[in-house]
Formats: structure tokens, sequence, C-alpha cells
């Protein structure tokens, strides 16, 4: 009997027989990705630092502040694609467009929540002791990001894709 073999068969015949398996993967796109997250995130121990004249390393895990992370990592994920592949693919289409609404939605709904959060906070200590209400616990108002953190974030995922694509 003949035997077929599909296109991902020869792929994955062709890699293994290339290059020799490797711990560290090779998906620079993801790569580029993740750690424009994670140096997003520990930047905004500094910046929070230089804004607030304190460290409070729980703006590492949270979300809202300069940069935004989440702008850095959909960034660096379209340009490393778009260096990889080409700004012609299917896949650089669907990275470009997911970054468009991330970042939209970064400085539109969640950034306007965030403000109301705030607002809410403010008229709930405002409130007598005995109210039922004045006991809750705030609102998170750190949601979103003005579109300066946006773009901030956006410089640097796509400093970390260069990299990430120069180095490999």
């Amino acid at each position: 009997m003949d035997e077929v073999m599909t296109a991902a068969d020869a792929s994955a015949r062709f890699r293994s027989a290339s290059s020799p398996p490797s711990i560290i993967p090779s998906n620079v796109p993801l790569i580029s990705a993740f750690l424009a997250f994670a140096l997003a995130q520990f930047l905004k121990l500094f910046t929070t630092w230089y804004k607030e004249k304190r460290w409070d390393t729980r703006r590492m895990l949270g979300s809202g502040g300069m940069p935004s992370s989440h702008s850095a990592t959909v960034t660096a994920l379209a340009v490393a694609i778009g260096l990889q592949e080409g700004i012609g693919g299917s896949a650089f289409a669907v990275a470009l467009v997911l970054a468009c609404v991330v970042m939209y939605d970064a400085t539109g709904v969640r950034l306007h929540a965030g403000r109301q959060a705030e607002l809410l906070n403010q008229i709930v200590c405002e409130l007598p002791p005995e109210h039922p209400v004045s006991s809750v616990r705030p609102l998170r108002d750190s949601l979103g990001h003005t579109p300066l953190q946006v773009l901030a974030g956006s410089i640097l995922g796509c400093f970390v894709a260069l990299l990430m694509k120069t180095s490999s």
C-alpha cells in the first residue's frame, strides 16, 4: 500500500533532520509577546516610583499604568509576525486587528470604567458610617490606560519584536 505524507509530516521531518531538538521554543512571535509583557510589567515598578516617589511591587501584577503591557504584548506579536512571515499573510492581519481592538479597548472602555470606579469610591467615602454601602471594599480604579500609556506600550512592543528578530 502507498503511504501518503501530509504537509505537516513533511515539515516535521524537515525540522527534525535540519536542526537538533531544542528545550527553548523557537516561536519568535510568541516569545516576543511574552517578553514584551514581562518587560512592561517590570517597568511599571519604576514608572510608579517616578510618579509617586514610592515603590509599589503590586504594580507589576496589576493592570493599568505606564506602559501598557496589553499594548506591548499585542504590538510585539503583530510586529514579530510581520517581520517573520510578511505583512501580506492572514496571521499578520489577525494580529493587527487584535492589536487595534486591545489598544482601543484600553483607552476607551477600560479607561472610562476606571474613572467611574474612582468616582464611585469617592461617593462611598462621603457616605455616613451607618449607611449599608459605606463599608463596601473600594472598586479597582486602575483599569485602563491613557493614550500616552498605550503609545509607550506599543513602542516597547515594537522594540522587543525588532530585538528578537535581530537576535534570532
